[in-house]
């Protein structure tokens, strides 16, 4: 195995032994035997963890696992996490989409933040032939035939060589431990509809379809190649862009394919072909399309292109000796005060701590489902929900509810009550105290 991955890497260009490659780590079976090869191969690396927050503490024993294996290769890991649902709602996509689009912003900051050459994700043979069946059920375009690539700009697949026996034999000869995602068994997502249902039945008339489809992906993506060489070409003709935004002459686009040029100009934004087509259609100044991470409006001459900002949804940290954080609507002041110089704040949008009991940096998040704490004066956990539920908060301002956390813990429900494990006791000598405004 170790071999045919290195010798996947060479013959597809994919990176050197001189670039710095993040890889993706769920916990599961193909990230961990990417990690293994990957550590085994010499590269240098460091490992990327996504937590949803969509499994409540399945989720954060994910995240720990993931936090022990980084520390076995002793390489640098990266964790954060997601209001994948707020997201998926307020866009009205699918939690699948919307962790999709959350994580590859996420990969793509870090990246560049980081100083690595490309991402590397576990994606592996039996992944592809989903993929194509999900596209051709969905409706696609060439693109969508063409599955998954070895490499897409700074993403690479270094696993694609590799089936799901390959990997469960690898793991079990490495002795290798893994995560299990318990959604994964759920047929009511349409990936694993296919992968529990579907697939068996196709394996019943070639059961090496993942390695026959990689011949017919192979075809597909060199004539993918040539049509995309030719949207490049027209890129250069009718696409600007400068600091705040990209802007698309509209009318040197042929007219007759007008729609499928602009969307595959826009492949990546994440636009639906008939939103795309209603653009082009209307000749109403101001018209405006948006997907889950894009804008787009009409002008007279051209079309302006906006990011979104996605930062919302991502958690905020306060690091030791931080005086201020203003992210997420709210502006929060911090300051360590000597115990006896402290005077104490009883005001709900203040939070008065142990500095001794807290480990930084602290995190500022949403609050979700199955989150607890310890109200003051309690000495029993109570779910943040039920907490609210009883402040009677009303139900349309629960989602602007945040928590701020100690490696993990709540220590404060922002603005309403402060955790029993947290305060202020005759033990204390330095108080934190932050202050929301």
């Amino acid at each position: 195995m170790l071999q045919r991955f290195c010798q996947f890497i060479a013959d597809n260009r994919l990176f050197s032994k001189e670039d710095k490659i993040l890889i993706t780590v769920s916990g599961g079976m193909d990230s961990v035997t990417l990690s293994d090869l990957f550590h085994k191969a010499g590269y240098n690396f460091g490992i990327a963890h996504c937590n949803f927050g969509l499994r409540a503490e399945e989720s954060d024993e994910d995240e720990a696992f993931v936090k022990k294996l980084a520390k076995k290769y002793k390489v640098p890991c990266y964790t954060e996490q997601f209001e994948t649902q707020v997201f998926a709602d307020k866009e009205k996509i699918s939690i699948q989409m919307a962790a999709r689009q959350l994580r590859y912003r996420w990969f793509e900051e870090l990246r560049k933040k980081e100083g690595y050459a490309y991402i590397a994700t576990a994606h592996q043979a039996g992944d592809v032939l989903e993929t194509v069946l999900l596209n051709i059920v969905r409706g696609t375009g060439i693109a969508g035939m063409n599955g998954i690539r070895a490499k897409t700009g700074h993403l690479v697949r270094p696993l694609l060589f590799a089936d799901r026996e390959d990997i469960k034999e690898y793991m079990a000869e490495h002795q290798l431990g893994w995560r299990e995602d318990s959604s994964n068994e759920s047929t009511k997502y349409q990936r694993n509809y296919l992968r529990h249902e579907v697939v068996p039945l196709l394996k019943t008339l070639n059961p090496n379809i993942e390695h026959t489809l990689q011949t017919s992906v192979q075809r597909t993506g060199a004539a993918e190649r040539v049509f995309r060489n030719y949207i490049d070409n027209l890129k250069t003709r009718v696409w600007e862009e400068d600091k705040e935004a990209i802007y698309i002459k509209e009318n040197l686009l042929p007219e007759a394919d007008r729609a499928a040029l602009l969307y595959e100009l826009l492949i990546d934004c994440n636009f639906s072909f008939a939103d795309v087509k209603s653009i082009v259609a209307t000749e109403v100044t101001g018209k405006i399309i948006e997907s889950p991470t894009h804008v787009l409006a009409k002008d007279r001459e051209r079309l302006t292109l906006t990011p979104k900002s996605l930062g919302e949804y991502v958690s905020s940290y306060i690091a030791e000796g931080q005086t201020e954080l203003h992210e997420k609507n709210l502006r929060l002041k911090i300051t360590s005060v000597d115990i006896t110089k402290f005077k104490l704040d009883t005001a709900a949008n203040t939070a008065c701590l142990d500095y001794d009991k807290l480990i930084f940096p602290l995190q500022l998040r949403r609050w979700k489902d199955g989150d607890w704490f310890c109200p003051l004066g309690m000495n029993k956990k109570k779910k943040v929900s039920d907490f609210l539920i009883d402040s009677k908060v009303a139900v349309n301002l629960k989602d602007k509810v945040y928590v701020l956390c100690s490696a993990g813990s709540i220590v404060w429900v922002v603005g309403r009550r402060v955790d029993e494990r947290y305060k202020i006791s005759d033990k204390t000598k330095t108080v934190l105290v932050i202050r929301k405004e």
